[in-house]
């Protein structure tokens, strides 16, 4: 990204859904441990990038679901129970977008 903003044909927050950091990074972003983040990807709370040699890559997504587990596990939520809450949680979006798209779609006047 220029100073001035996005380069012809970059979104400017395309960082936010694509792994931009290692590992390591992103475990000093959310301070958790590396060895924590590899048990949430194989418990399936979250699915960073990978490179084409496997290198972990975390988006800005990632550090904000990161962000979430840990305020869940502070309010002591289990694994278990972070994963019902994400998928919950996901679950409110999906509905909330549906029903912007249906109010979009509504006639006017009605």
């Amino acid at each position: 990204m220029s100073p001035s903003g996005p380069q012809r044909g970059q979104r400017p927050h395309a960082h936010r859904s694509h792994g931009v950091f290692a590992i390591s990074v992103a475990a000093d972003m959310v301070r958790m441990e590396v060895q924590n983040l590899r048990v949430y990807e194989r418990r399936g709370l979250l699915t960073p990038d990978r490179t084409s040699g496997g290198t972990r890559l975390y988006s800005q997504a990632d550090i904000e679901v990161l962000h979430r587990i840990r305020d869940l596990l502070a309010d002591g939520l289990n694994i278990a129970g972070i994963a019902r809450v994400l998928e919950l949680e996901a679950e409110v979006e999906r509905l909330r977008a549906r029903l912007a798209e249906a109010d979009g779609n509504a006639a006017p006047g009605r």
